[in-house]
């Protein structure tokens, strides 16, 4: 017989042993700052789960990764495999997660300790009263650590805070303004549903993972906490302006595959604020493929040329709503030379707000 004395022990048994949050480390020679990025983590204890994937790295990363292994078994997992690159660790974090939730943590990046004790004590609370939300949101901050300043991405003005709502509570986003990966907490289960698969070998596939499991969460909580901590100041960095350019078909394709995702009727049956913001991600998303494909080389107009072909023949609605309606409408009329010297500059004036070099 099950009194309620004997549920409540076995119900702490099981919540002993629940790791609250899986955090994927997809890593390739990361000797120089994984230990920050894991050490930082491993402040949240029992209830947090740290993946670090090995992706097929050729200095220290895998030893380093075997050591915290040995060191905390109960809290790290050390895989190692083939390089695939960073889509392809978090694919391989995700199939491995046990916690109820999943972020992924880039290895030269860090969350903030107290930040994240006061998101595992909001997620203790929910879960112990059986209403944890599909996402929670928190702020990130890009570092620059060469002079030590930094530049906060927070949603106060967007979402409600410390409270669940829905989307259509969710107001309008500005210009370029959406929630990055670093803002994201899915609950594992809602992201699996989602089906999303990252593709391999390829840049700027966080874009996906910010935008394709979107309509999976629900229900939303937004916890005004400086959490993630993105480094700012390498040369190699994807998203410095010079690697963007060079990288202009990886772009491409991750924003083909964003818009394929859905189509403009798809998006209008979710909530009005889902649809909404989602169409705003996909016109922003475009405004940096325009940067990217920008100049005077052929080949990267003739790349943009056919991204938009190709969302025309697919989806002449959605089409039409990037042309007129989205944040391209600003440039999609001028002449390429303008529209490339105008969204230049303004790649230029947000490298110089957050120092992306």
């Amino acid at each position: 017989m099950i009194t309620k004395e004997n549920d409540s022990v076995r119900m702490k048994g099981i919540y002993e042993v629940m790791k609250l949050i899986t955090f994927a480390i997809p890593s390739y020679n990361s000797e120089k700052y994984l230990c920050h990025a894991v050490d930082t983590i491993l402040t949240g204890g029992e209830e947090v789960e740290i993946i670090i994937v090995n992706d097929g790295s050729t200095d220290a990363t895998a030893a380093i990764a075997d050591s915290y292994a040995r060191q905390y078994p109960t809290i790290v997992r050390a895989i190692h495999k083939e390089n695939g690159g960073h889509g392809s660790g978090v694919n391989r974090g995700l199939q491995e997660a046990t916690g109820l939730y999943f972020k992924v943590v880039d290895s030269d990046d860090w969350v903030d300790e107290k930040a994240l004790a006061e998101l595992l004590a909001t997620l203790r609370g929910h879960v112990s009263k059986g209403l944890e939300a599909d996402l929670y949101i928190t702020n990130y901050v890009y570092e620059h650590v060469e002079d030590n300043t930094r530049a906060v991405r927070r949603w106060n003005r967007q979402l409600p805070q410390n409270r669940f709502f829905g989307w259509d509570e969710v107001k309008g986003f500005h210009f370029a303004q959406i929630m990055m990966m670093h803002s994201l907490l899915y609950r594992t289960e809602a992201m699996r549903a989602s089906g999303i698969v990252l593709p391999e070998h390829t840049f700027y596939v966080d874009n996906l993972y910010a935008f394709q499991p979107l309509p999976q969460m629900r229900k939303l909580y937004y916890l005004d906490v400086n959490l993630y901590r993105y480094y700012i100041g390498r040369s190699d960095q994807s998203i410095t302006m010079e690697n963007v350019m060079k990288r202009y078909e990886q772009q491409v394709r991750v924003t083909r595959m964003m818009f394929d995702s859905f189509t403009y009727a798809q998006l209008h049956t979710l909530p009005k604020g889902l649809c909404r913001y989602m169409l705003h991600y996909l016109g922003a998303i475009m405004m940096v493929t325009q940067f990217s494909c920008s100049g005077d080389n052929l080949e990267r107009k003739e790349a943009y040329e056919a991204l938009l072909a190709h969302i025309k023949d697919r989806d002449p609605q959605m089409y039409a709503y990037i042309q007129r309606r989205s944040l391209m409408a600003v440039v999609s009329w001028m002449p390429w030379g303008v529209r490339s010297t105008t969204v230049i500059t303004g790649y230029q004036a947000l490298c110089k707000i957050v120092k992306l070099g």
